[in-house]
């Protein structure tokens, strides 16, 4: 079955990663375009990660995953390499309310996956093959990021504006659909 597409808001969540690696610091980073509520617990970690710790002023503990270490958290990213601890976290996750959980390349225990994505200020756009083949939404998403003109932020703001501005109705929708239409007409000269 396909993976449903959502964005989640993760503003009052909190993020627990398990592992230090280099997996472990690319999800790290992807997470880090979104929220700061990131905790990490690793027995070691890569200098990428250290850095990213020390740069944001993450939680870090230097140890290895008990059991309870995910309470409280909504999100769980397990970045390691021992399948059978993915399996223990997951099922423990399992049977707490609202956690969800990515287990790097184990896609049995995972709740959601990380698409390759674009973020340009408030536009963001995933891709994903759910799971058949990251390369490809990698390749995908570096061809769309190019035809995106670095100028979509400052007209997303004012396209925000408008719709503060304006009142709810059809013809606030016809007028955002016309800019909307407008603006991206013009990346095709």
């Amino acid at each position: 079955m396909a993976y449903f597409p959502a964005f989640i808001k993760l503003d009052d969540m909190n993020i627990l990663i398990v592992g230090g690696g280099k997996i472990a610091s690319e999800k790290l980073e992807h997470l880090l375009d979104f929220t700061t509520n990131i905790k990490i617990i690793a027995p070691q970690c890569s200098d990428t990660m250290k850095n990213l710790i020390d740069k944001h002023n993450l939680v870090y503990e230097n140890r290895i995953y008990k059991k309870s270490d995910i309470d409280n958290f909504g999100v769980v990213v397990i970045a390691i390499d021992n399948i059978p601890l993915q399996e223990e976290i997951y099922k423990e996750a399992k049977l707490l309310p609202n956690c969800l959980v990515n287990s790097v390349d184990s896609v049995k225990y995972c709740d959601f996956i990380f698409p390759s994505y674009i973020k340009k200020d408030d536009l963001t756009i995933a891709v994903s093959t759910g799971g058949s083949s990251p390369a490809m939404a990698k390749q995908l998403r570096i061809y769309l990021q190019k035809l995106i003109p670095d100028s979509i932020g400052d007209f997303l703001k004012q396209m925000k504006e408008y719709r503060k501005t304006m009142p709810k109705g059809k013809e606030r929708m016809k007028f955002l659909d016309n800019k909307a239409q407008e603006y991206i007409s013009k990346w095709e000269k």
